[in-house]
């Protein structure tokens, strides 16, 4: 009867609530409430803290009266509760700049591989590398201006995955590159504003879209590389110079150790006769001007040469050259220059050129043709698959050939130190069959031939091509572009190779800082002596760019 009668008389108070003000309604509430012990404890002083039974907490409060619990006090003034995470939460500042007029709109990045060619002619390399000015930094700041890369991600390229294929060394050209990058390329003639945006020596030929996953430099399958080389190159040393000398000196020593040179003895019988046309036949002015050579050379060392045979030829060296002494040297020079740009190679000379670049072929420990590389490295052994030279042919007077190296990847300075060694081979009258021992583990002092003549023909992508097509993606390939590519190597590459040489003579003088070199006996390898020898003391053909690439130690990606 009593629960009946509680029932009863809380339906008519809800009744009558219903028909009351709010404030009487939270009064007459809390004036029903039972008394609790709370109720009947002293009040407390506002700042005053109640210890709160963790239990009884979290039975009423469930979550709430837990977390409480866990805090293990808590205050009746707001102010002093604890406070969690951060408490300096506020509207969030625009950065300069920033607002409703200028702010960018979001548009779709696509994996793209963007297809490249350039002139490596005043350019520090490939690879971004401030402050120098390089290949990447031009095209890079391209992409952004012509809307490929958005503003937002213009302060670095790693925000848009960009790669290249191919690390191309200071002064190196590429006929094809390829970077791969996430880009937007919604619009139509996104590649001419590209271009553009760019020096006429850096040219974009093509983009293509590919998968997410696509990587330029990991799924390239191989790459080709052309390097142009006068034929004079292939003449042999000097009589007069210390390598002719050395190389006569072992032939005496080591007979049958070297191969014949009749062509190249003719070559330099007709600049004696030449010479002595012009009234030049006095044995020691010829043995001056070997002199004078050696001092223009501008021969980088590595440390001080400690033999002891040497001194007369330093002293001789450091004499001032006369007035009268220059005014035939010049004389001498320009004779050998003429006979040098007259030189036409035959076929059996040339026969032997393709001999040696084709024991490349196949796989091979490259320790020796690059820098930091041990025997024992396996990264040091690289495939070949294919090595041809050219036909010579005629450029304003003097005649070039082209050697095609078609590798499937390149260590840093290999192409150049390749092309080097097979120079030498033919000059020194080497037995061709000695290229191999370069393979073996014996360390040895290979040259890099000059940069001015090496270009990157094209990556090449057959490997990935099928699944690229797979997923409705194009060929990755340059030829749509062929014939563009052909006009910019005409006009930008090779004309300026051929245009530098002839004009700095950069081929006879980097044969001439061989022929001049007086680092021990660096050489013995190509005379018919046939090693070297372990216990003497050379000097190692290190340059200013060695030097530089020795102490960045960044070479891991690096070609040519």
């Amino acid at each position: 009867m009593e629960s009946e009668a509680a029932s009863t008389t809380a339906q008519q108070q809800n009744t009558e609530n219903a028909t009351k003000p709010p404030s009487e309604v939270s009064a007459q509430t809390s004036s029903l409430a039972p008394a609790t012990a709370a109720d009947s404890a002293p009040a407390a002083d506002a700042n005053e803290t109640v210890q709160v039974d963790s239990r009884s907490t979290s039975n009423r409060g469930g979550k709430k009266g837990g977390k409480r619990a866990r805090d293990g006090q808590q205050s009746k003034n707001p102010d002093m509760r604890p406070k969690r995470g951060r408490t300096d939460w506020g509207p969030r500042t625009k950065r300069e700049g920033e607002g409703e007029g200028n702010k960018e709109p979001r548009r779709p990045k696509r994996k793209a591989a963007c297809l490249i060619g350039y002139c490596g002619t005043g350019y520090h390399g490939m690879q971004l590398n401030p402050p120098q000015k390089t290949i990447e930094g031009d095209l890079f700041d391209a992409l952004v201006k012509a809307g490929a890369i958005s503003k937002d991600n213009s302060d670095d390229p790693k925000k848009v995955g960009f790669m290249r294929a191919a690390r191309t060394d200071k002064g190196v050209h590429a006929a094809g590159n390829v970077i791969s990058a996430k880009l937007i390329i919604e619009d139509e003639d996104i590649v001419e504003k590209i271009n553009s945006h760019l020096p006429e020596q850096i040219r974009v030929w093509g983009i293509t879209r590919t998968t997410n996953g696509f990587d330029c430099h990991k799924h390239c399958g191989s790459r080709i590389y052309e390097y142009l080389i006068p034929s004079f190159s292939f003449l042999p040393p000097r009589p007069t110079s210390l390598f002719g000398k050395r190389i006569k000196e072992m032939e005496e020593k080591y007979p049958g150790g070297r191969r014949k040179d009749p062509e190249g003895e003719a070559f330099w019988a007709r600049v004696s006769a030449k010479l002595a046309e012009a009234g030049i036949t006095q044995e020691h002015v010829l043995e001056d001007y070997a002199r004078m050579l050696r001092q223009t050379a501008n021969i980088p060392r590595e440390s001080g040469d400690k033999r002891t045979d040497r001194g007369s030829d330093d002293e001789l060296d450091a004499q001032p050259l006369t007035e009268e002494q220059m005014e035939i040297f010049n004389r001498i020079r320009a004779i050998e220059d003429r006979e040098r740009r007259a030189f036409r190679i035959s076929l059996d000379r040339l026969e032997l050129v393709r001999k040696a670049v084709k024991v490349y072929e196949g796989s091979h420990n490259f320790h020796n043709f690059t820098l930091k590389k041990e025997y024992t490295d396996p990264s040091a052994r690289r495939y070949m698959k294919n090595l041809s030279v050219s036909r010579p042919h005629l450029i304003e007077g003097t005649e070039w050939i082209s050697i095609k190296i078609h590798g499937q990847s390149f260590m840093l300075h290999q192409i150049r130190k390749m092309v080097c060694m097979a120079a030498q081979a033919v000059r020194a009258g080497t037995p061709i069959s000695r290229i191999k021992e370069s393979f073996y583990k014996q360390k040895l002092n290979i040259p890099k031939a000059p940069a001015l003549g090496l270009l990157l023909e094209r990556p090449m992508y057959d490997g990935i091509n099928e699944r690229l097509q797979s997923y409705g993606r194009g060929e990755l390939t340059f030829d749509p572009y062929n014939e563009q590519i052909e006009a910019f190597k005409q006009k930008y590459i090779y004309d300026k190779i051929y245009a530098v040489e002839l004009r700095e003579n950069t081929f006879y003088s980097f044969f001439n800082f061989i022929d001049s070199f007086k680092g021990g006996h660096a050489m013995d390898f190509f005379t018919a002596k046939g090693e070297e020898d372990d216990t003497a003391e050379s000097e190692v053909f290190l340059d200013e760019e060695d030097k530089e690439e020795l102490l960045s130690g960044d070479e891991a990606d690096r070609e040519g």
